[in-house]
């Protein structure tokens, strides 16, 4: 199992500067992570440092809450493509979501993923806010508007990932999308359970770590 080509190496800190960010992406490199997961306004900057790798970018639209106007993450996701991500993790209305909006939450995910067309959505659902019931119907909407991942957490909510929310994740999928999960894995051993469980995909800033089987740091994503 290559570890390593499971992690989108992660950092979303609002105190992340350029020089941590370059570090990330040096980290990547060395490491041959599949991605590197940062916010919208380093999008450029890691596109070019990036340049002649194949370590993907990825970048988050509506982060962390989710709560923000369709219009507004519309045009942040076009902004995110234009600038070099390959792919876009957004989170979904999760006020909207528990009120019963269902069609309104259904309708943003599809736009979305109009705009962003032949590369890569992920929906984070941010289970930790989400009862069963709820996790179920957000799973299902977001496979029904044609996400290509749903994702546990923003690793900024209560609590992170967990095992059972991605088995189950996983089972109403049923193969139509993968699952992303993240918040909390920082070590080997986690990264190994939750791929067994059904991840195809690990958010985490622990990737070195990880791959390395030392000692995760104290990030919470």
């Amino acid at each position: 199992m290559k570890l390593n080509k499971y992690i989108d190496h992660t950092l979303l800190k609002a105190s992340a500067t350029k020089k941590d960010i370059q570090n990330l992406c040096d980290e990547a490199i060395h490491h041959e992570f599949y991605a590197v997961c940062v916010n919208g306004s380093y999008v450029s900057f890691v596109k070019e440092y990036l340049n002649g790798t194949d370590v993907k970018i990825a970048s988050v639209v509506g982060f962390p809450l989710g709560a923000m106007d369709t219009e507004s993450k519309k045009e942040e996701t076009k902004n995110c493509l234009k600038n070099g991500a390959d792919e876009i993790d957004m989170v979904l209305n999760i006020g909207h979501l528990k009120s019963g909006f269902y069609e309104a939450v259904a309708k943003e995910i599809s736009d979305i993923k109009k705009i962003v067309g032949n590369k890569v959505l992920k929906v984070i659902l941010e289970t930790c806010f989400l009862t069963k019931e709820e996790l179920i119907v957000a799973s299902q909407m977001a496979i029904n508007s044609k996400a290509d991942f749903i994702k546990t957490s923003t690793g900024f909510g209560t609590d992170g990932a967990t095992i059972e929310d991605v088995e189950l994740m996983k089972e109403v999928a049923g193969g139509l999308a993968k699952i992303k999960a993240s918040g909390g894995i920082k070590d080997k051993n986690t990264a190994i359970k939750f791929i067994h469980a059904g991840a195809s995909r690990l958010g985490t800033s622990s990737g070195v770590s990880i791959v390395t089987n030392a000692v995760g740091n104290k990030n919470k994503y």
